[in-house]
């Protein structure tokens, strides 16, 4: 969850609600967006021979249109996977846009029947791709093709890519960014002083005596990033009890906030809160602000946060910080999921509709930017790591925290898991009240497990929401 402006839309509500094959209703949505087109194509451009070079047709000297949402990555990415694709397509022209406004500007050009070949479908004014989901092309076949190296494209990706760009078993949408959450830390910090990350919680409040006796806190918050601490905890709780845990937050089962999993994280916060390990004055603290006490002033050793921490806080970090990422702490060492399994899912959801003038055109860049060039360029220019895999170096480009999101998603392999719950029902704001006063010490762990659960309570008890069942 990413909160700079725009962003919070487009991290919290997308990028989650997509991995559950489904997305929420942008603001300001069109009830017509919903009705009309089809999934046949009714594209104008003329077909082109099929090779694998040219795996979807392309005809010969074709113009495509690209809108991009320009977010906290910009969209000098597509830009860059343009023009490495006007290269190979001789004579082809690729039109690159900008928009913040992506539901405004192309929700009436969907009802016209005219909208782009591909659509970067991000951002706080985002189209819900539920409302749209019947006028995409499956995307199946972009993963099916080989890329710019002659390697089929599904062979170069991380696991589970699929799946969040999915509804009724169609992909309709390819999420090309790679988020990773973790525990955060200064590398540089702990050398120092001999320290370790924790692996379990225990050993989180052991550290937090050491971090005392340095005049440092174990952690700080800042009061609209307080539900950090309950991602990290769900994580937490998922890792040690498995899909017992999972499937009964995502099917927001009565008892779900009770599991005995999610119990022991909110106990051993508690505790941490308690000994005073926790920075106090969080709820009255910007989260940016508070994010700069630790990643400037060091006063505090960690700090749970997406792999956007890095980049969002780039002019407020300690110079030789090394910041680096760890995985999130089990509650003991028999948990269900080994302590290498990762919170981990894809965002920055890209469509092809059925009715754009050049669909193969649309693919064509889509497949470009899954090309180990496009995806290295990525990477090294936004310090994140797209869904394809091996595109970062050992070294990182020189980044300590995109060295160790990729020594993570190795060490995790296929145990990667996310959940979706929160954002598809948009529970967070509500979430804030509750995780504030838990952190700041002014209810304990039975009082923050009540109110939970009673907003989870409130949205599967309404019969006018439309629940998603997660297996």
């Amino acid at each position: 969850m990413d909160l700079r402006g725009e962003q919070v839309e487009r991290r919290t509500i997308l990028r989650l609600a997509f991995a559950a094959g489904l997305a929420l209703p942008a603001a300001g949505a069109l009830a017509g967006c919903a009705t009309g087109g089809g999934g046949s194509s009714s594209s104008s451009a003329a077909s082109g021979t099929k090779s694998d070079k040219n795996p979807f047709g392309m005809a010969d000297k074709s113009t495509v249109e690209a809108v991009i949402f320009n977010g906290g990555y910009g969209y000098d990415y597509v830009t860059f996977a343009a023009d490495v694709m006007q290269k190979n397509q001789s004579g082809s022209k690729v039109t690159v846009k900008p928009s913040t406004q992506i539901a405004q500007e192309l929700q009436p050009r969907f009802v016209g029947g005219n909208p782009p070949d591909l659509i970067d479908n991000s951002g706080a004014n985002a189209i819900g791709l539920n409302t749209i989901a019947d006028q995409l092309v499956d995307l199946k076949d972009v993963f099916a093709a080989k890329n710019l190296e002659g390697t089929t494209i599904s062979d170069t990706l991380y696991p589970g890519v699929e799946a969040p760009g999915t509804i009724n078993g169609k992909l309709v949408a390819i999420n090309y960014v790679q988020t990773v959450y973790a525990i955060w830390y200064s590398a540089s910090l702990f050398e120092q002083n001999g320290w370790t990350p924790p692996k379990t919680w225990d050993e989180a409040i052991a550290l937090g005596e050491k971090a005392k006796a340095k005049g440092k806190y174990l952690m700080l918050w800042g009061k609209e990033a307080a539900t950090y601490y309950q991602t990290l905890a769900i994580a937490s709780a998922i890792k040690e009890g498995g899909d017992d845990v999972r499937l009964a937050l995502e099917n927001l089962k009565p008892d779900a906030w009770s599991k005995p999993a999610v119990q022991g994280v909110f106990q051993a916060l508690e505790t941490i809160v308690k000994k005073g390990y926790m920075k106090p004055g969080g709820g009255g603290t910007q989260f940016t602000a508070a994010q700069a006490q630790w990643s400037n002033d060091q006063a505090a050793l960690l700090y749970p946060s997406g792999s956007w921490i890095e980049n969002e806080m780039k002019k407020q970090t300690k110079a030789d910080f090394k910041m680096t990422g760890a995985p999130e702490m089990t509650l003991t060492s028999g948990s269900k999921m080994p302590y290498t399994a990762l919170h981990s899912a894809a965002g920055e959801p890209f469509v092809v509709p059925s009715k754009a003038k050049n669909v193969a055109g649309g693919k064509e860049l889509l497949r470009t930017m899954l090309s180990k060039e496009a995806a290295t360029n990525f990477a090294k220019t936004k310090l994140s790591p797209t869904i394809v895999k091996d595109t970062v170096p050992a070294d990182g480009f020189g980044s300590t925290a995109l060295q160790s999101q990729g020594k993570m998603l190795k060490d995790a392999g296929t145990d990667v898991f996310t959940w979706n719950f929160v954002d598809v029902y948009g529970m967070n704001q509500d979430m804030l009240v509750p995780w504030n006063a838990f952190l700041a010490g002014q209810i304990d762990a039975k009082a923050l497990t009540s109110q939970l659960q009673k907003i989870t309570d409130k949205v599967a008890n309404d019969p006018s929401v439309k629940k998603v069942e997660v297996k």
